[in-house]
């Protein structure tokens, strides 16, 4: 049984005013997690940084975690960086797309519908987490707020890559379901839903993602041995309870929600 994880972080864009302070951390700390307690081996846990996390880079690693894996094998991908949406050109969602953004997202941002392509060609029997720690909301400004933890939000909004604004995703309400959890092969965990920011912030005198602070919090309290769900259930109330606006958000089917995580 093989383990292998990339684990991408990105702090500094090359847009003016969207760099962010928590995303090399957070990467760095899941990777850190994984080799210490989860029986990685170290050079089987890529970690990709800044501008190395360019769209393709970013994509050939996960085609090749993903071509090499077998059944029995555990792979995980981790992304701390600005999340967008962009207006959907192939008629599979409605109205948007979301993506996240590489370090070249002004030219190559990586849309949901390239890692679902991805994924769909997993082979059975290979459990694939997914830990994203962006946003996907709808407004259009990134201004980081006046805070004492230096709050800001991990969103760069389509007109700032120079792509189609769509109305506020917020207004638009629930979009209609077309790829259910049912038939997903990979357990998704999310910093929120798909019409929230997700924080960056200082916290505890470090720049972290407030979801993957949480999250990373509320695996050590277990020891280490915590369900998907269970995880989810304790970063949502952590996040509640420290104030900030958003819902972690857990997808894939229910016997992968209750296994333990990265098993």
């Amino acid at each position: 049984m093989a383990k292998k994880a990339l684990c991408v972080g990105i702090n500094d864009y090359p847009q003016r005013g969207m760099d962010l302070k928590g995303c090399v951390n957070d990467a760095n700390n899941w990777a850190s997690l994984l080799a210490g307690h989860y029986d990685f081996a170290t050079p089987d846990v890529r970690v990709v940084l800044d501008k190395e996390a360019t769209h393709d880079r970013v994509l050939k690693e996960l085609g090749t975690l993903v071509a090499g894996a077998k059944s029995g094998d555990i792979v995980v991908f981790t992304n701390s960086s600005h999340g967008t949406y962009l207006a959907d050109s192939d008629g599979d969602e409605p109205t948007y797309d979301e993506a996240m953004c590489p370090w070249d997202t002004e030219d190559h941002p990586l849309v949901d519908d390239e890692l679902r392509e991805l994924f769909r060609n997993l082979p059975d029997g290979v459990r694939l987490s997914v830990i994203s720690d962006s946003c996907h909301s709808g407004s259009v400004t990134r201004a980081a707020l006046d805070t004492p933890d230096d709050r800001r939000v991990r969103f760069m909004s389509a007109r700032a890559i120079g792509r189609e604004e769509i109305p506020d995703i917020r207004r638009l309400g629930k979009r209609k379901e077309k790829f259910p959890e049912s038939g997903m092969k990979e357990i998704l965990v999310a910093g929120c839903r798909s019409n929230q920011y997700s924080y960056d912030a200082v916290i505890e005198g470090k720049p972290a993602g407030a979801f993957t602070h949480h999250a990373l919090a509320a695996i050590k309290g277990a020891n280490y041995k915590i369900t998907y769900r269970d995880l989810h259930s304790q970063v949502v109330q952590g996040l509640i309870d420290s104030n900030f606006d958003q819902e972690p958000q857990l997808e894939g089917r229910d016997d992968n929600k209750d296994r333990q995580i990265f098993t």
